[in-house]
């Protein structure tokens, strides 16, 4: 197997815990495989506001602010700007097109690779009160940017998961995320198992709740 790994999709700030425990779990991963692990980049970039303008496109917005009305409910963050803004068609096509060269862009890079290693999260758990944290590694960010690294996923339909990589100094967890190729369900299945057996995670705690 060859594993690609990228700590960062060559864009997004990651917390410097996230990123060095995301790599441990990827070299545990590629030693538990047998397998050839690089550090390797898809030329995709961010993807986020194509994701949204997606989302945008398939969501009944006219109709999800009248039930929200209708119950006196206000939405906040991403879905608030996603419902306010004033979308064209224009924007809407300009989305599918760019979805489609996400989608040959991403087809080419895992001709390459197995599997493409990230970590879950830009960063480990944020106040409940937030949409997302203001900073990560020090960089002034949007709220949307603690999730980098999903979006491709959703755009092109390829099989990815998430599992336990270990938690950081202040016992907050960390994930590896782990995708493959379109279709290949079973081998992130398979990949997973292999690393939840080099790194049993069933009777692991953050040290805050074993003491507790």
């Amino acid at each position: 197997l060859r594993i690609a790994y990228t700590p960062d999709m060559g864009f997004a700030p990651v917390d410097p815990q996230v990123a060095g425990l995301s790599l441990a779990a990827a070299r545990k991963l590629a030693e538990a495989l047998g397998a050839t692990l690089e550090l390797a980049t898809p030329t995709i970039g961010d993807v986020q506001t194509t994701f949204e303008t997606l989302v945008a496109m398939d969501t009944d917005r006219a109709g999800l602010l009248r039930l929200a009305e209708g119950r006196g409910h206000r939405f906040g963050g991403s879905l608030a700007q996603i419902l306010a803004k004033d979308w064209s068609a224009d924007d809407f096509t300009a989305a599918i097109l760019a979805r489609k060269g996400i989608v040959n862009a991403m087809w080419r890079f895992m001709d390459e690779y197995d599997l493409l290693l990230t970590p879950s999260a830009a960063t480990a758990a944020f106040p409940v009160d937030l949409d997302g944290p203001s900073r990560i590694a020090g960089i002034d960010v949007p709220a949307s940017a603690w999730t980098p690294f999903s979006a491709f996923a959703n755009l092109t339909g390829q099989p990815a998961a998430s599992v336990p990589a270990g938690f950081t100094d202040e016992g907050l967890p960390v994930g590896l995320q782990i995708a493959g190729r379109h279709l290949d369900d079973i081998g992130v299945l398979r990949a997973s198992a292999a690393l939840e057996r080099a790194m049993p995670w069933a009777g692991a705690w953050p040290a805050m709740l074993a003491q507790g």
